[in-house]
């Protein structure tokens, strides 16, 4: 009989707060904070410190857990998350479902912006593309194609009509959506641009690179309500600086730039809702602010600074007046009038520049770098904004920013470790998990991944949770024993154990005593015991050295066999060598691995010893004689960790490549693989009945698999693997990766916003499938018309669930999804295009197909132009479409329009009732807030201005 096992599958994530690849947004009311996490998305109540709701993709596409590279909300309850896979996700804040998944991109998603009515969204990638996607139809509308390098930015502006773009090619790109095509290229950068952004009045693009400088540049706008926009200059400064003509294609124009205070490059810039701040966060530890002046008070500070030129130019010129002798005293009094009135001349033309509206406020400077920044959209009452850092060491930060100072008002950290986890251990009844950082100690509770406590420690190498789960002992890198109190999250004492870091530890069997090992040559056996110390008022966990043994080489694990019979102790020298507890004999010396064995366990029933190796090897072991039963390649790097199922001879086994494997060490052969981790998998733990592992990785996250009642097989699992590597070849080849790179044209191109995937080509399938047997139906209907007439009732198809040949290839269409349509179109050959011609006629009439006849229509005659103009079957048809297709659409059309009127009238008979505007109150008030502090700005400004006058005149 073949013999079946359990599956394993992926129960629970924790321990990350943030990722270090992707960055933090706010949602659109302002209450929560999105923060990726690996594959998932946390919404944190920014006030309560909380997760109240995580966004996790559905586990049944099988393969790795892809990584949120990019998160964006959209100004109503929407939110987009980018992936490494270039998938993108639009989600439902309040449901915590996914709507929809866009797949376009080859590359992870590098940028994602909505546009003001967040009905456009548009993605950028690392494989140079833009793609523009319509969120309510839940499809890709365009690709935009121009950039060599990267998109590292995208913003739209002039109400979402135009698109700017920056990338690590050094340039700039503005695209008109409504044409396609790219306006303008603006080149000045010496490095690669990393952000931009624009302010809310649109006034301002403010680009960010590797340079010492941020750029800014003014916005042409066309017309607002008829009437042309007045620009800053009447001539353009383009690239470095040269003057050219004002062109009606040249949106972009150089306004100037402005010394940032430090020299990493940068990596973020962001205006805030109301546009008065600007952050420029750099890639280190500091985010500089600066405050954005209105026009008026930008005109009076460059008053000001004209005044100033002027005032010591003229003080110049009458120390120049003392000192002259040749001249009489007339003269010299009729010069210094009529400087004086050149002086209080009023310009004609001001000259505005960027320091003038960028004022730099002060600078934030996080313990840590900082990897990304989001702006809350509602403005606090004492505060000017409230900012959002991410951290690298997986931590939450919140600043309120006033106009002088900043103060850190939260902080989220206790979730997860600053650090990797390096070990990870469960009680002995399995209700608690300790895990060791380079700082600090974490108990969990494993079932639910909350945090229970968290206590300062050393680095911890390794760990252990003594019976009745009250002490936990920590092996630390300096070479300590850390006693750890559990219930009160304190340590209790460190205990100077080894000369170097203490690198395993194991409890022995039926004893209260353990073991260690260290990198000092050095195995030491304890015995621990609860007792009162002198100069301590209560009793507890004390550990005494009773043996020590000495080994010739560093000690890198030890491990003791179940009845407490044997040592094992792996060393340096790539050698295991096993003793005798008791009188510490050598029994045994394995040798066989290639480099250093990092770890190994002994089973249940002291049988076999499985050893796992930085060779990548996992050998199985005979305990009893020390023969090699097999050795099996098992990672593709270094193997961490390994550990047998009590009372089984199944061995989980991870490593450096990410994978957790399960092995069946009787019969040699590999069950499970299990992908999720994004690093390094440094430790892991089984529980004591085998229903569960636990595992820690260098991505800091700690993901528990359980058991399932599933069973499988072996061959299953081997075809399985094998269909998985067959598909990843088709999803290669349709990359083409040998295949000649065209040479895209300098002023961008534009193309199909979907790729091709495994879905697009089974619907295609679906397509053809349908399509044919709704052709035989129709043979068999025409044959029963004529050899039966009306005499007997036609039997339709009963594989066709009782539908007419139409609805039947319609009903394959509505298995498509939106994004795909039109990627499985693109698949059918031209016979079956044709096939599909004479259905659309039909689908016209039905009430809600309009828009897919319409879709359908459009990439079938884009697609098959020539042919279907040169086949006389097919003219008739299109005739046909046209005169139908574009009377409905008209109707379609002429409906909208009557609706929007209908609400637009509603809308004014609402106003006209009351006495409010019909406008949001949230905006109206974060106008008035925004006058407010430029009314307070203006007047500090002014009191400045008045003491600088009573100085000169006092100094006159």
């Amino acid at each position: 009989m073949v013999k079946s096992y359990l599956r394993y599958e992926p129960a629970s994530v924790f321990g990350v707060i943030v990722s270090v690849e992707s960055n933090i947004a706010y949602d659109s009311s302002g209450k929560y904070l999105l923060a990726p996490a690996l594959e998932k998305v946390g919404v944190w109540h920014v006030r309560q410190g909380v997760c109240t709701k995580t966004l996790t993709p559905s586990t049944s596409s099988s393969g790795p857990s892809l990584a949120v590279t990019y998160v964006v909300s959209s100004p109503s309850s929407l939110i987009a998350s980018g992936y490494a896979d270039g998938s993108i996700r639009i989600w439902d804040s309040d449901k915590g479902t996914s709507e929809t998944t866009l797949n376009g991109h080859k590359g992870a998603v590098s940028a994602l912006r909505y546009n003001k009515a967040g009905s456009l969204l548009a993605s950028g990638s690392k494989d140079n593309d833009i793609i523009i996607w319509d969120v309510v139809g839940e499809n890709g509308l365009f690709r935009l194609r121009g950039h060599r390098d990267q998109v590292t930015d995208i913003v739209f502006f002039d109400s979402g009509k135009k698109l700017v773009s920056s990338s690590k090619d050094k340039f700039l790109r503005v695209w008109d959506l409504d044409t396609q095509h790219c306006m303008q290229i603006v080149s000045g950068h010496h490095s690669e641009i990393w952000s931009l952004d624009i302010d809310l009045e649109e006034r301002y693009l403010v680009t960010g690179s590797a340079d010492l400088e941020l750029r800014f540049y003014t916005i042409k706008h066309d017309s607002v309500d008829g009437l042309p926009i007045p620009t800053v200059n009447e001539t353009e400064i383009v690239g470095d600086g040269d003057l050219s003509m004002q062109s009606k294609w040249e949106v972009l124009k150089y306004f100037g730039e402005i010394q940032r205070q430090s020299k990493d490059r940068v990596a973020t810039v962001r205006f805030n809702n109301s546009g008065n701040l600007l952050a420029c966060q750099v890639a280190g530890k500091t985010v500089e602010m600066y405050r954005v002046l209105d026009d008026s008070e930008a005109k009076r500070k460059a008053k000001r600074r004209l005044h100033r030129k002027k005032e010591k130019k003229h003080g110049k010129g009458s120390s120049e007046l003392t000192e002259r002798g040749g001249k009489n005293d007339e003269q010299n009094e009729g010069e210094h009038i009529s400087s004086m009135n050149h002086i209080t001349k009023e310009p004609n033309n001001l000259e505005i520049t960027v320091p003038d509206v960028f004022r730099h406020l002060h600078t934030i400077r996080a313990s840590k770098k900082i990897c990304s920044i989001s702006f809350c959209p509602t403005t606090p009452k004492k505060s000017l904004v409230t900012l959002a850092l991410s951290l690298n060491n997986n931590l939450l930060e919140i600043y309120s920013i006033e106009s002088n100072a900043d103060s850190k008002t939260l902080a989220i950290e206790l979730h997860g470790h600053r650090s990797d986890v390096r070990s990870v251990t469960l009680s002995s009844d399995n209700s608690l998990l300790m895990s060791t950082s380079h700082n600090a100690v974490k108990i969990w509770n494993p079932s639910t991944g909350s945090c229970l406590r968290t206590i300062d420690s050393g680095y911890g190498l390794c760990g252990l949770i003594v019976p009745h789960n009250k002490y936990a002992l920590v092996g630390t890198k300096g070479g300590s024993i850390e006693i750890i109190d559990i219930g009160s999250g304190t340590c209790l004492e460190v205990v100077e154990a080894h000369g170097g870091p203490v690198r395993s530890i194991a409890a022995i069997p039926n004893e209260n005593g353990f073991v260690t090992g260290s990198a000092d040559h050095d195995v030491k056996f304890w015995e621990y015991r609860i007792q009162q110390k002198s100069g301590q008022p209560t009793k507890h966990l004390t550990v005494t050295n009773v043996r020590t043994m000495k080994m010739n080489d560093d000690v890198l694990v030890v491990a003791v066999s179940p009845e407490a019979k044997y040592i094992a102790v792996a060393l340096l020298d790539c050698t295991v060598k096993i003793h005798f507890m008791d009188s510490l004999k050598k029994f045994l010396s394995l040798y066989g691995h290639k480099l250093p064995v990092l770890c190994m366990d002994i089973s249940s029933d002291g049988d076999l010893i499985v050893t796992g190796s930085a060779d990548k090897n996992i050998k199985i072991w005979g305990l009893d004689f020390g023969d090699c039963h097999k050795s099996i390649f098992a990672h593709a790097d270094s193997v961490m960790a390994v550990q047998f199922v009590p009372r089984t001879h199944y061995v989980f086994s991870v490593g450096k490549d990410r994978l957790v494997k399960y092995w069946d060490a009787d019969k040699f052969e590999l069950l499970l693989t299990l992908e999720g981790h994004h690093a390094h998998v440094w430790c892991l733990a089984v529980s004591n009945r085998g229903d569960f592992i636990v595992t820690g990785s260098h991505d800091r996250s700690i993901r528990r698999w359980d058991r399932t009642e599933e069973p499988f097989f072996i061959e299953e699992e081997k075809e399985k693997r094998l269909s998985e590597m067959f598909e990843s070849d088709l999803d290669s080849a349709f990359e083409n990766k040998y295949a000649p790179k065209e040479e895209l044209p300098e002023e961008g191109a534009v193309a199909v916003a979907g790729k091709k995937t495994q879905e697009t080509l089974t619907a295609a399938d679906l397509i053809i499938e349908h399509l044919d047997r709704a052709e035989d139906e129709l043979k068999h209907i025409a044959e029963h018309q004529k050899n039966n007439g009306e005499v007997t009732v036609f039997q339709p198809n009963i594989r066709m669930n009782g539908l007419s040949p139409s609805d039947y290839v319609l009903s394959a269409f509505s298995n498509v999804h939106s994004n795909d349509l039109e990627q499985a179109l693109l698949a059918l050959p031209f016979s079956d295009a044709l096939k599909l011609m004479p259905y659309m006629k039909e689908w016209v009439s039905y009430f809600d197909k309009v828009e897919l006849v319409c879709r359908v229509g459009t990439v079938l005659l884009q697609t098959h132009y020539n042919q279907l103009v040169t086949t006389p079957a097919a003219r008739p048809l299109l005739t046909a479409l046209e005169d139908t297709l574009y009377d409905r659409v008209k109707e379609w059309k002429d409906t909208f329009g009557f609706n929007l009127a209908a609400m637009d009238h509603l809308q004014q008979l609402m106003a006209s009732r009351s006495d409010a505007l019909f406008r949001d109150a949230r905006s109206k008030l974060l106008e008035i807030r925004s006058e407010h502090s430029k009314r307070l700005e203006g007047r500090s400004d002014n009191r400045e201005e008045k003491q600088r006058k009573k100085k000169q005149k006092k100094s006159t």
